[in-house]
């Protein structure tokens, strides 16, 4: 039993029992909900946190692998130049060759060693650049959360840092009526709401992505709309060209996708799940100049 059917319960034995005020009851149900977001929350960014240590340890597990080949490599050198100096010793006639053979392997041996050393150096910068991309993306996540706590009580959006990847999630019915592409005057109040918090973020660019359930195109909107794909794609425009001419947000930040039926979020065999599936998604990623670097 989690926590909601925990308080809903005590809730409703409190209220049959004559305890309490229908206040109350619905004080005790909206304090359940609080602390089931709350809980939610907190066990979403102990995931995150586990899956960044994951990471972590697999980074460090390559480069120590690395690190324990260059060593291996090392330790055979240092044994070729044991036999080098010992076969020196024995031909004194070709001292001067083997003078040559002992001078360019503690060469190798020292370019080998300064590998080692730049490979840990790598390892602890890449570490703190990394926990320093978490810290960011996480206070991002919070000032997020923060700002925008009216409209997540009020089911209008929630927002996901998964793997460090922030993503605001906006169901279709509060943005469009069916089978429309037209941002309803509710729907606009949500984005010009969340366009002005995403302001504050101006180094990351916003990829806006339509969603469908799997539920065919109406026969009465087929010449428009060819397929679920062609109707996600211009909601996602929709809300791009309100963001920009509404909310002030530059074109080059805004990135327009559509995906269709192909990345649910919940099982198309019932309403619910295709309500949740019918979405648009708004992720803060990097700039395509970032990524080509």
């Amino acid at each position: 039993m989690n926590y909601r059917h925990f308080f809903f319960l005590t809730a409703l034995l409190l209220l049959t029992a004559g305890c309490v005020s229908k206040n109350s009851y619905q004080q005790k149900v909206n304090e359940a909900d609080l602390l089931s977001e709350d809980v939610t929350t907190l066990t979403a960014t102990v995931a995150e946190l586990r899956q960044d240590k994951q990471i972590l340890q697999a980074d460090l597990a390559t480069l120590n692998s690395r690190l324990v080949e260059v060593l291996q490599e090392n330790s055979r050198l240092q044994r070729d130049l044991l036999v080098a100096t010992a076969t020196q010793e024995r031909q004194e006639g070709n001292l001067s060759l083997h003078q040559q053979r002992i001078a360019a392997m503690q060469a190798r041996s020292e370019e080998l060693q300064a590998t080692v050393e730049e490979l840990n150096h790598a390892l602890d910068k890449e570490r703190i650049a990394r926990e320093a991309r978490l810290a960011q993306v996480r206070h991002t996540y919070e000032e997020l959360v923060e700002a925008l706590e009216d409209e997540i009580k009020r089911g209008e959006l929630t927002i996901s840092n998964l793997e460090g990847k922030l993503t605001v999630n906006l169901l279709n019915q509060i943005l469009f009526d069916s089978g429309a592409t037209h941002l309803r005057a509710e729907g606009k109040s949500v984005l010009k709401n969340l366009g002005d918090v995403l302001n504050r973020f101006p180094e990351r660019a916003l990829q806006v992505a339509g969603h469908t359930d799997n539920v065919p195109i109406s026969p009465r909107l087929l010449e428009q709309f060819p397929t679920n794909w062609e109707l996600s794609t211009a909601r996602a425009t929709s809300v791009i060209h309100f963001l920009q001419q509404e909310v002030g947000l530059p074109g080059n930040r805004l990135i327009a996708a559509g995906f269709g039926e192909y990345y649910p979020i919940a099982s198309n065999a019932t309403a619910e799940g295709r309500a949740e599936n019918r979405r648009i998604e708004i992720l803060l990623v990097p700039f395509a100049s970032e990524l080509s670097e």
